[in-house]
């Protein structure tokens, strides 16, 4: 099959943008970054594919099917991926880690949950900003869940401040677990610091502020084998990022954004060739997959890129964890009607697929039509979730924009 032309290949892609396949950073806001450049720029100067045909993308699946007959192979494959994308990211070796030095705000009591604004530091410095949900009763070693997001940028629509995830992410708490719900590199109060989202370290800095995040829910108490990572668009990227390079990640459940043809729109998700090397080459299925054979939900629809998913994608994961033996351990709940997002329905299945892979109780947070019950939920105001404030400064010695890092910082402090 003939590759189109450039203008051709221009002309498909916005046509995608307007039916809002191409997600992320453009499909979620259009909105360009303070670079200038667009995200295929972006992207195409780590020299990988915005966007794969259909055909190549197919080749690659069967191709992995074909090459991939056992269980040691299938991990073989997945330790090959995880280690290129700690190398192709700078993020092999690991960084030393720093003290989390969280800052806590007061706790604010709700129907069912509390929410309390957190910082810590990911490296010494630079903050980590989020909002910790957890039930109003408190056990020992609950469980957690991780929640990032996507890249919504319109003020009322924005982020981790969006009703849907203030609303899952207090449900999640009214279940029994403890939720971390933390801002994307360059999102946030840290804005008004001077920090940005696109900038050519983001996908780097962003995967790190990830695994973090895992430390600072372990630092808490939690059940460390009872970790869900689970976000939208994407939050969905930066749900298969983790749960591939860190592996104390126990339940992933990436929504909206796990297509065998489409990698993405912004500099956080194609910003560093992960899927492309020297003898190497991956794609966002396989990605996914190697969380295998920990459960793992697909939540897709059929108005975005994902709408494959039934048909290419799950059946994939299904072959993947059929190695294993272990096929009741990966789902896929699809809505054909449903837009690009994590809406109700999605929830909806989201929830008890939580409740079983965490031991957490559904039954708080679902109606007896299967619809999800949120009664109650709070939506706050975005500058209510701030950590920052004048009780809880930010730090002088914080680093104020994303130049500012400093990550082999225990020889810059020799």
């Amino acid at each position: 099959m003939p590759r189109p032309t450039f203008e051709k290949s221009l002309i498909l892609l916005f046509a995608l943008l307007l039916n809002g396949l191409a997600v992320s950073c453009k499909g979620e806001g259009n909105k360009e970054g303070s670079t200038g450049k667009t995200a295929v720029e972006e992207q195409s100067k780590a020299g990988q594919p915005y966007h794969l045909t259909e055909a190549e993308g197919k080749k690659d699946l069967q191709d992995i099917r074909s090459s991939v007959t056992t269980p040691e192979a299938w991990r073989e494959r997945a330790d090959a991926i995880r280690r290129h994308i700690l190398e192709a990211t700078g993020l092999s070796p690991l960084p030393e880690k720093c003290a989390l030095n969280p800052i806590f705000g007061e706790k604010r009591l709700f129907d069912g949950y509390q929410v309390q604004n957190v910082a810590f530091e990911s490296l010494p410095g630079v903050y980590v900003t989020g909002s910790l949900y957890s039930p109003i009763t408190q056990v020992d070693n609950p469980p957690a869940v991780l929640s990032p997001h996507g890249h919504w940028p319109k003020r009322e629509d924005y982020g981790r401040y969006r009703p849907d995830v203030q609303k899952r992410c207090a449900s999640m708490a009214r279940m029994g677990a403890v939720v971390f719900s933390f801002d994307m590199v360059g999102y946030g109060q840290l804005t008004e610091y001077g920090w940005e989202h696109k900038h050519p370290d983001t996908m780097k800095l962003q995967i790190w502020n990830s695994i973090r995040a895992v430390d600072f829910l372990v630092s808490l108490g939690v059940d460390p084998d009872r970790i869900a990572c689970t976000g939208a668009s994407g939050g969905g990227t930066q749900t298969f990022h983790l749960a591939a390079v860190d592996d104390r990640i126990s339940v992933s459940i990436p929504v909206v954004m796990v297509s065998y043809r489409h990698h993405g729109g912004c500099v956080c998700e194609l910003g560093r060739p992960i899927r492309e090397g020297e003898n190497f080459k991956a794609n966002n299925v396989e990605i996914a997959a190697c969380i295998a054979p920990k459960p793992l939900m697909l939540v897709s629809v059929g108005t975005d890129a994902t709408e494959s998913t039934p048909e290419v994608e799950y059946p994939f994961m299904n072959y993947i964890y059929g190695l294993f033996g272990k096929s009741e351990m990966v789902e896929n709940a699809h809505f054909p009607n449903e837009l690009h997002g994590y809406g109700p329905k999605m929830r909806a299945a989201v929830y008890p697929f939580l409740a079983k892979h965490l031991s957490l109780d559904a039954s708080q947070v679902m109606n007896v039509d299967g619809s999800p019950n949120e009664e109650g939920i709070t939506i706050e105001e975005i500058e209510a979730l701030y950590p920052f404030d004048e009780n809880h400064p930010f730090p002088e010695f914080g680093v104020r924009s994303n130049d500012g890092v400093v990550w082999d910082w225990k020889n810059e402090t020799k």
